[in-house]
């Protein structure tokens, strides 16, 4: 089953308590989204490493529940 919006934000706030974000559903079915997530806590990390904090805050559940995410993060 698909992951909603409102469970993708949740998830990613639990793990990026400090994040703000936005996220679009791309295609309208609930399993492409874009995130654009913004956290002080990204200072000081590469890109990489600020995606690697999105996707461990999502729980394994890139891939599989959450089927495609184009991902852009920032500090603020």
């Amino acid at each position: 089953m698909p992951l909603d919006q409102k469970t993708i934000e949740a998830l990613i706030l639990q793990g990026i308590p400090d994040a703000k974000m936005l996220i679009e559903d791309l295609a309208g079915d609930g399993d492409h989204y874009a995130a654009h997530v913004e956290s002080p806590a990204f200072a000081g990390k590469s890109r990489v490493q600020q995606h690697q904090m999105v996707y461990a805050a999502l729980k394994g559940k890139m891939g599989g529940e959450l089927h495609a995410l184009a991902l852009y993060t920032s500090v603020p």
